[in-house]
């Protein structure tokens, strides 16, 4: 299952793939962004998301003025992002790419000052620490205001991102190695339009089906792994390699 084309499938063939994922509503069940907006800013966020949502605005300049309509202490902030859980097969799935020799990176319209703490109190920080595999929107806390910046928002981006996921996975897969995204939302559309292999739950596979983009439908990163566990299978005549020519 494939979105790429017969050259560079054929320049895929054998090759690792490497994994792209969403944070918010992937890794978290729930989008940690419309939390602290739902509990911490004005209502008047949801009018702006109605914008975003109707493709009048980019999600860079979506989030900005929702994240200025937030007015509250560190602790409150602190205690919503706190309150969030990951899915419970995502400490596994790294496990299984690290296994694997599979690079895992997440890609966020997010908040890294957010996904960090998330991480960390999930205990899967590890990996993303450095920042060299976590792409995300930048945020700072100044008593009671956040102020965000957008370090991966690529000009020009004909979309208007606030992480251009499409730009990144093209700069780090550098097209030699089959690319797999996962991803659950709106802000995930472009990345999949750059994937070999894309899992795609609620809007995304809404968004999918509608726009004829081959996808595989999931729920948790179990299903993530045991549908890549199938395709990087040795075939019986090459078991001292694993083929990944199904992701390509």
């Amino acid at each position: 299952m494939s979105n790429s084309s017969p050259a560079r499938e054929g320049a895929k063939r054998d090759i690792a793939p490497i994994v792209f994922c969403d944070f918010d509503g992937t890794v978290t069940p729930l989008d940690v962004t419309d939390q602290i907006l739902t509990q911490l800013a004005h209502p008047s966020w949801r009018e702006i998301e109605r914008e975003w949502m109707l493709g009048l605005i980019g999600s860079r300049e979506c989030l900005e003025r929702q994240i200025a309509l937030v007015d509250a202490p560190p602790e409150e902030l602190h205690a919503v992002i706190d309150s969030i859980t990951i899915d419970p097969h995502f400490s596994a799935f790294c496990r299984f790419t690290r296994r694997r020799r599979m690079p895992l990176y997440i890609v966020s319209d997010g908040f890294d000052y957010v996904i960090h703490r998330v991480l960390k109190r999930a205990g899967v920080a590890g990996a993303f620490r450095n920042g060299s595999r976590l792409f995300a929107s930048a945020l700072r806390v100044e008593g009671h205001r956040l102020l965000p910046s957008f370090p991966h928002s690529a000009e020009p981006c004909e979309h208007g991102c606030a992480t251009c996921k499409a730009a990144i996975i093209r700069h780090h897969s550098e097209g030699r190695q089959p690319i797999v995204f996962v991803g659950d939302g709106m802000s995930d559309r472009f990345a999949v339009e750059v994937a070999d292999l894309a899992f795609a739950k609620r809007r995304l596979l809404a968004h999918c089906r509608e726009s004829g983009i081959a996808c595989h439908p999931f729920e948790t990163f179990k299903d993530v792994q045991g549908t890549l566990e199938k395709l990087l299978a040795p075939t019986p005549a090459r078991r001292c390699r694993q083929p990944v020519a199904a992701l390509s």
